[in-house]
């Protein structure tokens, strides 16, 4: 079990989280035990959104329950977090079911998170097609990231074993350093995006060479939310096509054969 429990924490993304909330500690008299805690209350999505939407000021895309009784996950801008049916109890963490094979239900459902998320932007991701296609993966990606160059200079590898590379946008440094101050990743990633060829312009910035500044309405900022929403903290991050992530860099031969056996 232990060995079962440690390659799902292994191979779970992790979940990269700008919100925090300040602790209280609570008496014993304040813990409700057993045998006073209320019945558990009946679940009610919009009711729970309101709930943390006005205790805590998080936008709550999606409530739904968990297998878990009394629990319901909320997708947020944030991330995804957990809360009982009343809002009354807040989790940050991961869910696990600890059945015969230990299951990551957090990452099961980010995975879905993540499906639903990226069929928003195909029409304005950076693609580099394999000829004859087997695989499409999606990679978050940053032209200031080391290993992120590595991947791009292998792409002909990759689309050489019929693997589809597309790009996502997330510039590390965040979008803005100071108020109203856009950090330089961010600028270059947009201006690369709204470039006539962003394929060409991504093949030359990760190569070195200096990015012409260009302004447009490409989701460059929306992609970067849109990752750190998905658990993304890192570049690359390798979205497969069941919405599972893997985090850091692989190579071709290592990346197919995990594709191969999906």
């Amino acid at each position: 079990m232990k060995k079962l429990f440690s390659a799902a924490v292994y191979a779970s993304a992790l979940l990269c989280s700008s919100f925090t909330l300040a602790a209280f500690a609570a008496s014993p008299e304040q813990v409700p035990s057993a045998a006073t805690s209320a019945p558990v209350a009946s679940f009610d999505a919009e009711k729970l959104k309101q709930i943390i939407g006005q205790t805590l000021g998080l936008d709550v895309s999606a409530a739904r329950k968990t297998p878990m009784p009394g629990l319901a996950e909320i997708v947020t801008e944030q991330g995804l977090f957990y809360t009982s049916y009343d809002g009354e109890y807040f989790i940050q963490g991961k869910l696990f079911n600890l059945g015969p094979n230990v299951t990551n239900l957090t990452e099961t459902s980010l995975a879905q998170v993540r499906l639903d998320g990226m069929a928003k932007f195909e029409k304005d991701m950076i693609v580099f097609p394999a000829k004859n296609e087997k695989h499409v993966v999606t990679v978050f990606t940053d032209i200031t990231c080391g290993y992120c160059r590595k991947l791009h200079n292998n792409m002909e590898a990759y689309n050489d074993l019929g693997i589809t590379v597309r790009y996502l946008a997330y510039p590390r440094a965040g979008i803005f350093q100071a108020p109203g101050q856009y950090t330089q990743g961010f600028e270059d990633l947009r201006s690369i995006w709204c470039n006539e060829d962003p394929a060409k312009a991504m093949t030359r910035a990760k190569a070195g060479s200096s990015v012409a500044r260009r302004i447009c309405d490409k989701p460059v900022e929306d992609n970067f939310k849109f990752g750190r929403q998905v658990g993304v903290s890192g570049t690359p991050a390798i979205i497969l096509a069941n919405g599972f992530m893997l985090p850091g860099y692989r190579d071709a031969d290592d990346l197919m054969n995990i594709l191969e056996n999906l």
